[in-house]
């Protein structure tokens, strides 16, 4: 069996302001493709894994545009569907300091939000993988989106593969209640469960006692406790939880939590200078995955995925671009950025 990982999900247009420069000041976009599930597939394929991206894409220059965008990191979309009626678009306004950033989003009536269950040919592309991964955004895009999710959590158990979700609660998406209804039947079949400080609150009402994320207050004990509680109700694996300490939109501290169902594994704490943020939740899930499926301990494992995402936090961008030899040498210690030469 090959090291194959399918990733299920939006890709998006991005299009943001140039610098940090406010909407209504800014007179042009930069445009560039990005998405949860896409973002991981294509750390995966940095680190040369065999990754294959599943969505539907409208039949028109934007949907090919963004395949080949895919494709150029090296992505398979070998089994993505064509049709519906557009692109979902978001546009983002990177903060600064005490600014925080900002997202508007307009992807109602996409292509992937009116898929259906039957659409995808999941056991062909199943076929010879390891692994696939979601995200708590497809669900939340639709009814029928939310059906076919379920069904390729179903197809991929059947097929023995095993199963990761990043919960990516969107509140602009779904309420709490219906996200936590539908995400409760779809955590049933996920092995490997990844949240940030919110995600297990807003979704399942599991808080973390004794943290502030406003004030920037993290508690090791109340984020045992929230990854203990998720294991135990859903027969998880793994937990693994982000810790964003956030100071303001220019500095955060970072570093993450593992827990397998015996031990919890805490990676060093990263003080990172912002370029953009987004995407760092996705470049940890991608460097989880492949530490995971490279046979890594728990202790590595986490080490290997905060210290992605932490040099994720540096790059323009929704995708992370970085390689194995890049995240293990920051892992090592190297962190001086120096230039390499």
């Amino acid at each position: 069996m090959s090291n194959r990982v399918v990733c299920f999900g939006e890709i998006m247009l991005r299009l943001s302001t140039p610098g940090y420069e406010r909407f209504v000041q800014c007179n042009s976009f930069d445009a560039t493709y990005g998405g949860g599930e896409a973002n991981v597939a294509v750390s995966l394929a940095n680190y040369g894994v065999d990754a294959c991206y599943v969505t539907k894409l409208p039949d028109n220059s934007i949907g090919d545009a963004a395949l080949n965008h895919l494709r150029r990191y090296g992505v398979k979309t070998d089994y993505i569907v064509r049709g519906g009626e557009r692109l979902g678009v978001y546009f983002l306004e990177s903060g600064a300091s005490q600014r925080p950033s900002k997202v508007v989003y307009d992807r109602a009536h996409s292509s992937i939000s009116g898929i259906k269950p039957g659409e995808i040919d999941w056991d062909k592309a199943f076929e010879g993988a390891k692994w696939f991964h979601f995200t708590g955004i497809t669900p939340a895009l639709s009814d029928s989106a939310a059906e076919a999710t379920l069904e390729a959590v179903k197809k991929a158990k059947q097929a023995g593969l095993t199963v990761s979700c990043d919960l990516n609660y969107r509140k602009k998406l779904w309420s709490t209640e219906k996200a936590s209804r539908v995400m409760g039947e779809l955590v049933k079949y996920v092995d490997v469960c990844i949240g940030n400080e919110e995600d297990a609150e807003k979704v399942f009402g599991i808080r973390a006692e004794g943290s502030d994320i406003v004030s920037a207050e993290l508690s090791e004990e109340g984020y045992k406790e929230v990854a203990r509680k998720l294991v135990e109700r859903f027969g998880l694996k793994m937990a693994a939880i982000t810790l964003r300490e956030s100071r303001s939109a220019s500095d955060n501290g970072w570093s993450a939590m593992l827990h397998d169902g015996t031990g919890y594994y805490f990676s060093r704490k990263y003080d990172v200078h912002i370029v953009d943020r987004v995407g760092g939740g996705d470049a940890f899930a991608g460097g989880l995955i492949y530490a995971l499926l490279n046979g890594y301990d728990s202790q590595k494992s986490v080490e290997f995925a905060a210290a992605a995402s932490c040099l994720k936090h540096t790059i323009h961008g929704d995708f992370n671009h970085v390689t194995v030899a890049e995240v293990t040498s920051l892992m090592k210690g190297d962190g001086s950025g120096r230039v390499q030469r």
